[in-house]
């Protein structure tokens, strides 16, 4: 199961150098930059996708190695120590620092359920310790670190860590050793390190130092010409809306244009403008992305708006703000994996019910969140889709990638920053559309955070209808998820949300109504819960569900509801086209 645990991603994330900097106060990141620059003048693009480990390895300087092999990950030591680098045989390329900084291998291993981990060990004076890199290949298994005295007396104490606010644990059976999957415990711990200090790292930074098959292409490259428009709210649904767009660095300034449909009045609003990295993406590395912030627009109310231009207006750019009325539908996906398939179900969805207001996806909107090139093809897939709906999401575990954080995700969309303490804003956030409240939730983040919050959110709540969203369903047949059973769905029941809708299993289940874990007689007693699936799902069998209504491990669907003041009525519609599920709630006390 996929950890909810909030590391705080700062912690990870690379401290950026100043290029005047001497190489002994250089980071990784300072010599991973310049090299991957300089890369881009002396190599071609065939070069670059092609480069080997060896090959690298001699891109190099002596100066560099060194900071390759020392500056990754730092600790202080009062005492003298033995470190042992605790890395998984799966690696076929062992990182030439072990081997270059007199690292001794040893016969002794530990496993957990993904590899076996063999283990080097070198002894360290009392002060700085300093280890390297994962390699030169984005491996997915990074190593971890369990430190002791040599002196079996010494009260040994670490600190001055890099990365900042390192977890330190203990050595022993069932410890977890990645933040961003704590559930992936270790076993068969060798007992001289059992008791020892473990350093747990996240599984993805390896990335930090990606060389070797690491350079892509955008399909899509930016241009002078905007593109990527989309529609999303940071306010009040009634009387605002945020527009975002994408040039390339040529475009220093952003201005969009609108005026109410068939009107003569045109307002000028000028837009926030941020600069975004893909640092491998070799055709495309730099964009400028825009933000233009509509305010006091009037409810219910068709609006056309032009980018860049007062005389340029697209049939396809246009939007309504929401109108005093307690009527409305809205359609949600499950995983979307930047499919095309996915883009075709979202422009078919889009042509069946022109009604619907907006658009949501439960997460994983992507395969890697910090690709930009799979950002690319996903908003070409729906792009006549997004310039005319709102698009509210929530992050999935592949959007918050291999623990490194959801960076580009919160780049790339313009939400109500509400969220909780402790998470990052934009991940979870909330809305009210009409008389709806809806709790977009980033379940990747740390659960119990959220629990206060999402009580707040429901108990001053008037809405006649409550709905939460989030990655990771609490109720399925394949893992479910123990820790929002116990901290989040007894506030659904206590504060009757209608229903939760997630993804993640790949697969559609709707439950009976739920509460306590337990299927009640009829919807005014407890929640419904929906997985679902934007693309099509695996072939495979799907175990007992006693509290599922309806299930099919087979296609890919949307998800279409449509309320009328105290009627709700639901569907599901597979990519032919069908419906597979439906039914309809009804608050006989709300008029």
């Amino acid at each position: 199961m996929i950890l909810r645990f909030n590391l705080i991603l700062v912690l990870f994330s690379l401290i950026a150098c100043n290029p005047t900097l001497k190489h002994e106060d250089a980071s990784v990141k300072y010599v991973m930059d310049n090299i991957i620059t300089e890369l881009y003048e002396t190599h071609t693009e065939k070069g670059l996708q092609s480069l080997s480990n060896e090959q690298v390895y001699g891109l190099f300087s002596e100066e560099e190695r060194e900071v390759l092999a020392t500056k990754h990950w730092t600790f202080n030591a009062n005492v003298p120590v033995v470190v042992s680098v605790i890395r998984s045989i799966k690696q076929e390329t062992t990182p030439f620092w072990l081997i270059e900084n007199s690292f001794a291998k040893t016969d002794i291993s530990m496993s957990n359920e993904m590899s076996s981990y063999e283990i080097w060990q070198k002894h360290f004076d009392a002060g700085k310790v300093g280890l390297g890199i994962n390699g030169f290949e984005n491996f997915g298994l990074h190593y971890f670190v369990s430190v002791a005295p040599q002196n079996k007396g010494d009260e040994l104490i670490l600190s001055s860590f890099f990365p900042e606010n390192q977890y330190v644990g203990t050595m022993q059976d069932g410890a977890f050793t990645y933040h961003d999957w704590d559930e992936l415990v270790l076993y068969d711990v060798p007992e001289e390190l059992k008791g020892q200090k473990l350093l747990t790292t996240i599984r993805g930074r390896g990335v930090e130092s990606h060389l070797v098959n690491a350079f892509r292409k955008t399909e899509y490259p930016s241009s002078a010409n905007p593109d990527q428009v989309m529609l999303t709210w940071s306010a009040d649904p009634k009387t605002s809306m945020d527009i975002q767009w994408r040039t390339n660095t040529s475009v220093e300034s952003g201005a969009l244009y609108f005026r109410e449909k068939g009107g003569n009045e045109v307002v000028k609003e000028h837009a926030e403008k941020y600069l975004m990295e893909d640092l491998r993406l070799m055709n495309d590395r730099f964009i400028h992305r825009f933000t233009a912030h509509l305010s006091n627009l009037k409810p219910g109310t068709t609006y056309e708006y032009s980018i860049g231009s007062d005389d340029k207006w697209n049939k396809k750019h246009s939007f309504t703000t929401a109108k005093d009325s307690e009527s409305f539908s809205f359609i949600w996906f499950g995983d979307t994996h930047f499919s095309p398939k996915w883009g075709e179900l979202a422009n078919m969805a889009f042509k069946n019910h022109p009604d619907a207001a907006f658009y949501s996806i439960a997460g994983d909107l992507v395969s890697d969140g910090l690709y930009r090139d799979q950002w690319d093809d996903l908003w070409a897939y729906s792009k006549d889709v997004i310039s005319q709906r709102p698009f509210m999401n929530v992050p999935g575990n592949h959007d918050n990638r291999g623990g490194l954080g959801a960076l580009m995700y919160r780049e790339m969309f313009s939400y109500p920053k509400n969220a909780p303490e402790g998470v990052p804003l934009e991940q979870t956030y909330s809305f009210n559309y009409k008389n709806a409240l809806f709790l977009m939730i980033d379940a990747t983040s740390n659960t119990e955070l959220q629990t206060n919050w999402i009580e707040q959110q429901l108990k001053n709540s008037t809405a006649t209808w409550k709905f939460a969203i989030f990655h990771f369903p609490p109720y399925n047949f394949e893992e479910p998820y123990l820790d929002i059973q116990e901290e989040w769905v007894p506030l659904f029941d206590k504060y009757h949300v209608d229903m939760v809708f997630g993804g993640h299993i790949h697969y559609y289940m709707r439950s009976n109504p739920m509460k306590g874990g337990v299927v009640q007689p009829s919807f005014k007693d407890g929640t419904v819960y929906v997985i679902s699936i934007g693309i099509p799902s695996r072939d495979r069998p799907i175990g007992e569900e006693p509290y599922a209504a309806v299930r099919s491990a087979d296609g890919q669907f949307y998800q279409y509801l449509k309320i009328d003041k105290n009627r709700l009525s639901y569907s599901a519609i597979d990519s032919g086209n069908q419906p597979i599920d439906s039914f309809t709630i009804i608050k006989p006390n709300v008029q």
